[in-house]
């Protein structure tokens, strides 16, 4: 930008100075060409002038009355020669004068004051053939031929000069002629010397005037001379005066300082501008470093990185080694940030940034990618290379930061991609790298994954489950299971349990193993859940005097309008709340204790019954039992596998059986399987049983069937 304005200005400064320059020298020539016709026209007026003058001169001497008598007299030869010699002193101005006949026979004549005969006069005839008797007559067109009487001519022998003058004395006003000697014209000449010219110079305040036998390249300083014949081989050229150039001379300096001025000025404004540019030129420099840098972490940012990662796989393309891209999320950093503070946050990314740079090489790249995700490039990659710097990033930032004086532990995951091996795009590989890093993630954290092609399926499958799933909850395609809950005697069914299943399309059955993780993790479990308690509520209704089951996901627990739509959903559908029972499990308890218990002071108020799922599996269940107001525990299904009656698992049940007992809870065991299992629960006092060994899941018009029949499960008890 600064270059092409100092060329803009440069080139304004320069047509300024052209056109300025072209302005002077336009009027200096003007003024020149004008000055130098009119001195032209001055000389050739008074040369014409100074022609004229000294033919009437020689005209009046011939009209004198002296030559009218002579010529009348009886000898005219003798007379005229003597009236010439009286005439002398008036012919002075003419370095020779002759009276001659048509022939060229002079009658009189005088040279420099002294009589002259016909030898002068014919060497006259070496100057002009055009003189009386010459071999040549003057024409139209010659220098006074105008004026009939007498012609002019300036002529040359090539050593003198003259200025020749004719006058036929027959036509003058006064003619003078003789009877006797016929037609006599009046011959006079002036030699033509520097001097002269010199004189004629000052005359016509001119320099330089000159006689020339070529024509002169200006035709403003010349004159032509015509021969008689109107023919030019002799011009009168001088120096012409140039008062446009006398006046450019005066004003030089004046024009000289105007230019060093108009200089001063465009350099005082190229200073400035170039100023202006270098400041303009910081200001970018440090608009683009702004642009490219993360403000907290002083690392490249995303875009930055983008950039840097497009450069490194074009050098793949032109045969570079191979790179790899590592995306790193930090483990327990939102922890962080929500208990000490934002400040304490952005500290810790400070550390991480630098520790970040610690790990890696010269020429590999460190870039914040947003929030607590951080990417790395690495160049001259190898799969040996990447696990190295993986170990060496698990290693720095796994160990304890030291933030605002308290010492924290986050830990991270490592999503790593190897280029041209994975792929050599960029979004493609940072797409790859993002699906380890959730692998990362999903096999226990604080740990680094190299992208594996079962990743990518995995995860489509997962995306697949994702949109099918969201698409059946809408268009209502699932479906419900129930597995019986039954007296401790197995006689009688006294509450179900809601199982969801899902009727996939192209997959068949899909069990809520399969698909129950991914809805939590994908943000469906709460419309998930809404809608099997509304589907179980609806159904269960025409069961009356049974329990209905509904198990509830911590997240959805954990939701602010939990109680609220429970309660919703059981106005909507006009079930009993006495006969729902919801089953938690110990994971929504633990992270906000006070939280829980005011949800569950609220549900059990609108008279919903708690059960406590998988009990014995969790780490402080003796202490929700004494906090929480369940109303039923569950013993986990793991303890009854492989039991023995006298074994170590038979030994817990045992003692939770007796547990609840004592807190005046329900137990129910899961997982029952075999008549044996069944008469052990029997004999430490279960009150409900729930398993195989009386029936699977099975669908709501299996539930109908076992309801009508009395004792369902006796033929089962007995064999």
């Amino acid at each position: 930008m600064f270059a092409s304005t100092v060329a803009t200005l440069g080139c304004a400064f320069l047509l300024l100075l052209a056109v300025g320059a072209a302005v002077v020298i336009a009027i200096t020539r003007e003024a020149n060409r004008l000055e130098a016709q009119r001195q032209r026209e001055r000389i050739e007026a008074a040369f014409n002038n100074q022609i004229r003058a000294s033919e009437l001169r020689l005209e009046r001497l011939a009209i004198a009355g002296a030559f009218q008598e002579t010529l009348r007299g009886p000898e005219p030869h003798t007379g005229l020669q003597n009236a010439f010699s009286r005439l002398g002193g008036q012919l002075a101005d003419f370095d020779g004068a002759y009276i001659a006949s048509a022939s060229g026979t002079v009658l009189a004549g005088v040279e420099a004051g002294e009589p002259a005969g016909q030898a002068g006069y014919d060497g006259l005839r070496h100057f002009s053939g055009f003189i009386p008797g010459g071999n040549s007559r003057p024409v139209a067109g010659s220098l006074s031929s105008d004026r009939g009487s007498a012609w002019s001519t300036i002529a040359s022998n090539g050593s003198d000069t003259i200025l020749l003058m004719v006058i036929d004395l027959s036509r003058i006003a006064t003619p003078v002629h003789s009877p006797s000697l016929g037609r006599l014209s009046f011959v006079a000449y002036r030699r033509l010397s520097g001097t002269m010219l010199a004189e004629l110079a000052d005359g016509y305040r001119v320099a330089g005037m000159r006689l020339v036998d070529r024509q002169p390249s200006d035709a403003l300083s010349s004159l032509p001379i015509p021969s008689p014949d109107a023919s030019v081989s002799t011009w009168l050229t001088w120096t012409p005066d140039r008062p446009g150039d006398v006046m450019l001379e005066r004003f030089l300096w004046a024009l000289i300082s105007v230019g060093v001025l108009f200089s001063g000025i465009i350099v005082f404004v190229v200073q400035r501008l170039r100023a202006a540019a270098v400041q303009i030129t910081l200001r970018e420099q440090e608009i683009q470093r702004l642009a490219g840098q993360d403000e907290l972490s002083l690392l490249p940012n995303r875009r930055s990185f983008d950039l840097t990662f497009d450069q490194a796989l074009a050098r793949l393309d032109r045969g570079d080694s191979a790179l790899a891209v590592f995306l790193i999320d930090l483990d327990r950093f939102k922890a962080v940030n929500d208990t000490y503070g934002h400040t304490a946050g952005d500290e810790l990314i400070r550390q991480v940034a630098n520790r970040l740079l610690g790990t890696v090489r010269a020429g590999d790249t460190v870039a914040r990618l947003g929030g607590d995700e951080f990417g790395v490039i690495q160049a001259h990659a190898s799969p040996t290379g990447s696990a190295a710097l993986g170990e060496r990033i698990l290693a720095a930032l796994t160990a304890p930061f030291t933030v605002m004086g308290v010492e924290v532990t986050i830990g991270c995951s490592v999503g790593i991609a190897l280029a041209p091996r994975d792929g050599a795009k960029r979004e493609t590989l940072l797409k790859l790298a993002d699906t380890a890093l959730y692998e990362a993630k999903n096999s226990g954290r604080n740990r680094w994954s190299f992208f594996e092609p079962q990743m990518n399926r995995a995860l489509q499958v997962k995306r697949m489950v994702e949109d099918d799933l969201r698409n059946a909850i809408e268009q209502d395609k699932l479906t419900l299971h129930y597995q019986p809950q039954v007296s401790i005697d197995g006689s009688t069914i006294i509450g179900v349990e809601a199982l969801v299943r899902w009727p996939h399309p192209e997959h068949g059955m899909i069990p809520p193993s399969e698909f129950i993780a991914i809805a939590e993790e994908r943000g469906l479990i709460v419309p998930l859940s809404e809608w099997v308690l509304r589907r179980a509520c609806q159904e269960a209704r025409r069961w009356k005097g049974v329990r209905l089951a509904v198990n509830v996901s911590p997240i959805q627990f954990r939701h602010k309008d939990f109680v609220a739509n429970v309660i919703r959903i059981i106005g909507e559908t006009d079930f009993d709340p006495g006969q729902l029972e919801l089953e938690l499990t110990e994971g929504v308890l633990i992270e906000d204790a006070d939280a829980a218990e005011t949800a569950m002071m609220d549900i059990r108020a609108h008279g919903v019954g708690l059960a406590l799922d998988d009990f014995g599996t969790g780490y402080s269940s003796l202490i929700y039992l004494r906090r929480f107001a369940f109303d039923k525990i569950k013993i986990d299904r793991s303890f009854l596998e492989y039991m023995e009656e006298t074994g170590e698992s038979a030994i817990l049940v045992h003692s939770m059986a007796h547990l609840g007992r004592a807190l005046g809870l329900r137990v129910c065991a899961e997982g029952v399987e075999t008549a044996e299992q069944h008469r052990f629960l029997q004999a430490i006092g279960c009150h409900e049983l729930q398993g195989f060994l009386f029936s699977r899941a099975v669908p709501a018009e299996e539930i109908d069937r076992l309801l009508a029949v009395n004792n369902p499960f006796a033929e089962v008890l007995a064999a």
